[in-house]
């Protein structure tokens, strides 16, 4: 039995040796509990609600949420046309001219929501869609929609477009600085993303993609084309 002793002694000191490191280790690699945010921790009944308009937020088609969109005219318009489009698309600034005079014709009839959709095969396309998002920060969304689109030839050719979309930013009296600082924005790139992804959902794939009453416009955007679809769009609300 004594010669055994010393074994014994050396077995059990190794065994206490091993489970002591263990749990160090585990100790050392165990992810303290996490500390609740003081900007999540809010109470729910602080918590902003979403701007997204009723009818947009929960259409019968899966559309994933948007945290923001940008919507032009009544609340209670009967009719609401979606536009999923790209500041350097042709298409898209010609489309944008006659959707104006129809706003101005249908008045508060008519509401538009415009959502992001830069398309890869542009190159300045998304610095625009960033250039509008910044200025909707200060509250200057549509003024930049506007002026990209209509001054889309001068821009869209330059090799530096962001100097332009100082200028213009500069005109509508933002904060300079701001607006560069938002023009790196990862949380804007994001929300442009998240746009675009709600588009491909519904089956967008190109600029400019319309929707009156959630419903895909098909066809040629000619102001014929687009005054028979809302025409009809208001039809049928009568008829409901």
């Amino acid at each position: 039995m004594r010669r055994f002793l010393p074994v014994l002694i050396i077995l059990a000191v190794a065994i206490v040796t091993a489970a002591t490191a263990a749990w160090f280790y585990h100790e050392k690699m165990r992810p303290d509990a996490p500390k609740p945010s003081p900007a999540l921790a809010t109470d729910s009944a602080t918590k902003p609600s979403s701007t997204i308009p009723p009818d947009i937020a929960a259409p019968a088609d899966p559309v994933p949420a948007v945290d923001s969109l940008h919507v032009r005219g009544a609340a209670g318009a009967p009719v609401t046309l979606e536009v999923y489009g790209d500041f350097q698309c042709p298409s898209c600034a010609k489309t944008t001219e006659i959707i104006a005079d129809l706003e101005k014709s249908y008045g508060s009839k008519l509401r538009v929501v415009f959502h992001e959709f830069p398309l890869a095969m542009h190159a300045h396309a998304l610095e625009a869609a960033m250039a509008a998002e910044a200025a909707g920060v200060q509250g200057h969304f549509w003024e930049m929609h506007d002026a990209l689109y209509k001054y889309q030839d001068v821009w869209s050719k330059a090799s530096n477009p962001g100097r332009f979309f100082a200028a213009y930013a500069e005109t509508m009296g933002l904060n300079p600085a701001q607006f560069q600082a938002d023009l790196q924005s990862v949380q804007i790139n994001s929300q442009i993303k998240t746009q675009g992804d709600a588009g491909v959902a519904r089956g967008v794939r190109n600029t400019p993609t319309l929707f009156i009453n959630r419903e895909e416009v098909k066809g040629i955007f000619d102001p014929v084309s687009m005054r028979s679809a809302i025409d009809a769009a208001l039809a049928g609300k009568k008829g409901t």
